[in-house]
């Protein structure tokens, strides 16, 4: 399915009853153009997901060279994979990404969408299916190919490279089951702003009542992204809330590593007496003592199918929404052995 014809100035001008001039004026300065008739023309292109191109004179028979790519963090180990690996990927046909940070919040991710669709890109990467409604219909009429990324949306705008937030949490609470542990706690954001860890979350909910566990002990470390500092102090709460707990499955490898660092500090035996969990695959999950237990979600793969995507996409060579669905793999180490 090819993408959606983006909407035009034509289209806004027919929608008010204005002439093409006009909508030009009021997008341009709008000095020259009413109030009542300049309201008029803004619910229009707000309606019909408009973006007006400052640049289309000097584009119109040339190729822009670049992919607008949003990611919620510049110093996520995790994203700075994907980037790595789509950044090689359309590096060896001429394209380059170019980046827009959101701070995982989707009113910041609609204000850099519409920014770089103003610059005409050759296709738009974004990160998870979640997005404000206006957002959405902005990547809808954009009339280039978008890819979600880390999800697997019900309802997918275009094309997909991702996976299953809550099946990855569910194949951690199914190993820590396996090794007899029941009490089983999970440590994330206290919002839903990070949508991908809302799912894990969830998966971990889910897991658990299948298994007939208890899905109460649910610690909430602070405001997304969290880092090791919220990690050890979510244990430590946890440890006063629910000392007897005998496992957690933490948001990411970060966190889990707090946690790790506040049972050394609590003189607690890991993984003895606490099953600790993260995900990610960073780094450090495998160098530090005991090594981490954690689910690897392949993002720089996730990057090099999305930069493979966007070129098939470009060239015309898909006549349908392409679904790639990456296969997380739980790595166990040693923090949950035993």
């Amino acid at each position: 399915m090819p993408p959606r014809k983006p909407p035009t100035m034509q289209d806004i001008a027919r929608k008010v009853g204005v002439s093409p001039m006009t909508v030009s004026r009021a997008l341009r300065d709008g000095t020259s153009v009413n109030a009542q008739t300049r309201e008029a023309i803004r619910q229009a292109v707000d309606q019909l997901g408009y973006v007006f191109d400052s640049t289309a004179a000097n584009l119109r028979n040339q190729r822009t060279g670049f992919v607008a790519v949003t990611i919620p963090s510049i110093n996520n180990a995790n994203f700075a994979a994907t980037v790595r690996g789509l950044s090689e990927g359309l590096r060896e046909h001429g394209l380059q990404p170019l980046l827009g940070y959101t701070d995982y919040d989707i009113e910041q991710e609609e204000v850099l969408v519409e920014q770089l669709l103003r610059r005409r890109p050759e296709a738009i990467v974004v990160t998870g299916g979640q997005h404000t409604p206006r957002c959405r219909r902005l990547l809808q009429g954009a009339g280039i190919p978008v890819v979600e990324t880390w999800d697997l949306p019900e309802d997918p705008i275009d094309h997909v490279v991702g996976f299953s937030n809550a099946d990855a949490a569910r194949m951690l609470v199914d190993h820590l089951a396996a090794t007899g542990r029941t009490r089983i706690a999970f440590i994330g954001g206290d919002t839903d702003r990070d949508s991908r860890g809302t799912d894990r979350r969830e998966g971990f909910i889910a897991a658990m009542k299948r298994h007939g566990l208890e899905a109460d002990r649910l610690i909430g470390a602070g405001m997304p992204p969290l880092s090791m500092r919220e990690g050890a102090m979510a244990m430590r709460i946890l440890l006063q809330q629910a000392p007897d707990t005998e496992a957690i499955i933490c948001v990411s490898d970060l966190v889990a590593f707090g946690a790790l660092t506040e049972c050394q500090r609590a003189g607690i035996d890991v993984p003895g007496q606490m099953a600790i969990a993260g995900f990610g695959n960073y780094e450090i999950s495998a160098i530090c003592v005991p090594s981490l237990t954690t689910v690897d979600p392949f993002s720089e793969e996730i990057g090099t199918r999305t930069a493979a995507t966007v070129i098939a996409a470009i060239a015309g060579e898909v006549g349908s929404p392409v679904i790639s669905r990456i296969e997380p793999q739980v790595c166990v180490r040693e923090s949950s052995e035993g």
